[in-house]
């Protein structure tokens, strides 16, 4: 929950924005500043204080205890601004929080945290808990020094520039090691805990023998990423307030599930009992990886808890990310979070230089030319099958005419992959002729040397014979001169020559241009490979130098007053 607290009228009606716009993550403390500032500090995760920085910072001091528990704290002034990230930055997401306020306000964020002043993922932003010498570590970082990776467990990191070896070190383990005095563990989530219990069994007894196994076997309970057991335990008392102690989801599958799961010690008991000769090694072994601690029972007589450990592969993550039409501001958000997030970023070498200043320094940046995009998609999945954090980038929507067809067909279910849209170049193009795209519109690709010139000329044929709007993609090039007047051909044979065309070549970038004409006015020797071709419909009209499709045949028949 995030506290909302002001003192003016105009810090309150700033406040009442955000209160209106998140309605479920805030909460408005009233009354005197200092005493809002003390509730919201003790029942909120995060504040936002619309109140000048050296009045926050006073009423503050007295609260602040330890970075790694405190809410982070975001300072808006009078005027709103700017969003001040003033303590909490990493641990207490004010970072974030700053540029979200920032982004809804119209404010200036101001991020004072060193790393994110360069652009290093701070290790404490990692999305990992850190144990040791952070700042230490960090600085290290900050200054140039090496650092190296030791990477004990594969799991996909943000990109930080680490070096084969140095003086400074973070290890990526799962193991319950002490760090050393110039060392950060980074701890993923790893293990899975299977648990089964008899009914009635205590928490104290499902907590302890998960700790104690875990001890025994070596392993970090900061490791655990959940605890799994069978359906039919879902509500048993012990595990479900084990997984609430441990702060992990408790995650359960059916018997007949876990009785298909190969185990090593598998029981007569259990099977009776819930229909599986396994739960403990079976649930935790459900989607895989190596089993670092077999089943074994609680101390108590009789046992009234079973635990097993296994360590699950990291899995790799692939972003197929779509960078929009060129301009800046009309790359999302979220593509520009991913870019930041990937470790690895594979793309074409133009759409790479288009980007490269939103890359993290550490990024291991992988390009190539025209031609390679079935060789890119397989270094891209390649790379995430490794354990590593993957961007994918192509132009407009990166599942329109480019990287995530030939990507998602080369990977199967052994990575993540997360699809980021993009604006398209028909949409961009739409936006600049007026509204061509009012009804039902399709996309259709010149080009023949992915797709034989029958089977595109047949879909053309298809919506010139639907009446449906047509944008052409990839129109023409040195190479091939002859496909667009020939779709203009087989439209011309269901539409009128008036009917109007919109060219847009470069479209939202600076050298944009574009022009509406006719089917029987475009001369397709001005269009080129940058150029997006829309043939309107029968209704499509030429309104005030705009073209315009109706959203109904009806409009243009309606009476003025009914439109």
């Amino acid at each position: 929950m995030i506290g909302l607290i002001s003192a003016t009228a105009a810090g309150a009606a700033a406040r009442d924005r955000l209160a209106a716009a998140w309605p479920d993550r805030t909460r408005v403390y009233e009354g005197p500043a200092g005493e809002a500032v003390r509730a919201a500090f003790a029942e909120c995760d995060r504040l936002v204080c619309f109140l000048a920085t050296g009045a926050t910072v006073r009423l503050l001091a007295p609260l602040l205890g330890d970075k790694a528990a405190d809410p982070g704290v975001v300072c808006v002034d009078e005027g709103g601004r700017f969003a001040v990230s003033l303590v909490g930055g990493h641990g207490g997401g004010a970072n974030e929080l700053a540029y979200e306020v920032a982004e809804l306000l119209g404010a200036e964020p101001v991020v004072t945290t060193a790393t994110d002043a360069v652009g290093l993922a701070g290790l404490d932003a990692l999305g990992l808990p850190a144990e040791g010498a952070v700042a230490a570590v960090s600085r290290a970082l900050l200054d140039g020094e090496p650092v190296a990776l030791e990477a004990e467990v594969a799991w996909p990191l943000p990109p930080v520039p680490f070096a084969e070896q140095g003086a400074y070190t973070v290890r990526l383990t799962d193991r319950a090691v002490r760090p050393g005095p110039r060392e950060v563990l980074l701890r993923p989530p790893s293990l899975v805990v299977g648990v089964g219990a008899s009914r009635g069994a205590p928490v104290e007894e499902v907590l302890g023998l998960i700790e104690e196994t875990l001890r025994e076997a070596g392993l970090s309970v900061r490791s655990v990423a959940e605890l799994a057991t069978v359906d039919a335990k879902s509500e048993e008392p012990g595990i479900v307030a084990a997984a609430g102690r441990l702060g992990v989801p408790l995650v359960t599958y059916p018997a007949g599930e876990l009785a298909a799961v190969s185990v090593p010690n598998p029981s007569d008991a259990p099977l009776a009992a819930v229909g599986t000769p396994s739960v403990a090694e079976a649930a935790a072994l459900r989607n895989g990886g190596e089993l670092l601690a077999p089943k074994r029972k609680s101390a108590t007589t009789p046992a009234m808890a079973t635990c097993a450990v296994v360590r699950r592969p990291g899995r790799g993550r692939l972003a197929v990310v779509g960078l929009g039409p060129g301009a800046r501001d009309l790359l999302t958000p979220r593509a520009a979070a991913e870019l930041r997030r990937a470790s690895v970023l594979v793309g074409l070498d133009q759409y790479v230089d288009q980007i490269r200043d939103l890359v993290r320094p550490g990024t291991r940046v992988l390009e190539s030319g025209l031609g390679a995009e079935e060789e890119r998609a397989r270094t891209a999945v390649a790379e995430a099958r490794e354990g590593h954090a993957v961007a994918l980038i192509g132009s407009g929507d990166a599942g329109v005419y480019a990287m995530a067809s030939p990507a998602l067909a080369e990977a199967s279910d052994d990575i993540d992959v997360v699809g980021v849209p993009g604006v398209t170049a028909a949409l961009a193009a739409g936006a600049v002729l007026g509204a061509p795209l009012g009804h039902d519109h399709v996309s259709i690709s010149l080009s023949d040397l992915h797709t034989p010139w029958e089977v595109i000329e047949r879909r053309v044929r298809a919506a010139a014979e639907a009446d449906i709007v047509v944008t052409f993609y990839n129109p023409r090039s040195r190479g091939r001169d002859w496909q667009l007047p020939k779709a203009l051909a087989v439209l011309s044979d269901h539409r009128e020559p008036e009917t109007p065309v919109g060219v847009v070549r470069n479209a939202s970038r600076p050298d944009e241009s574009a022009r509406l004409t006719t089917l029987a006015g475009l001369d397709p020797a001005t269009v080129d490979m940058m150029t997006v071709v829309t043939v309107g419909n029968t209704a499509t009209r030429n309104i005030a130098g705009r073209m315009v499709t109706p959203r109904g045949y009806r409009w243009q028949h309606a009476p003025e007053g009914a439109r």
